[in-house]
């Protein structure tokens, strides 16, 4: 294999992409936007060393689904998994805010306002 990437399909590409770019320290990899204008037909960005790939969807979505992206950055992480929230808290569903769990020291749950579900944790 090889990669491996995230795919999100969000209504609203453009902005989507600049928001994980924020939350994530991210680096954009590719851009092919439709000829239309309207949003991306394909877009890459570098999260922390992982790839997200952000596409427009034209038919009508359902928000949240039953797939979940999780961030695990590990001991010290704490800071990135604040950030991120604080950039992807704005319009989403949160679960839980950053906060201790059985599992980690800092984690939290949120479904952000494209409808991508994140897990972001220590």
């Amino acid at each position: 294999m090889k990669r491996s990437m995230m795919q999100v399909f969000v209504k609203g590409s453009f902005e989507a992409l600049e928001l994980y770019k924020q939350a994530f320290n991210g680096e954009i990899l590719c851009e092919y936007p439709h000829e239309n204008g309207n949003g991306y037909m394909h877009a890459e960005l570098n999260a922390y060393g992982q790839v997200i790939a952000v596409s427009e969807i034209t038919e009508d979505t359902i928000m949240g689904n039953t797939m979940m992206f999780c961030f695990e950055f590990g001991e010290g992480g704490a800071s990135l998994v604040k950030k991120a929230y604080e950039v992807l808290k704005t319009g989403a569903k949160v679960e839980n805010m950053p906060n201790k769990c059985d599992y980690s020291p800092c984690q939290c749950v949120l479904t952000d306002r494209f409808g991508v579900t994140w897990c972001l944790f220590e």
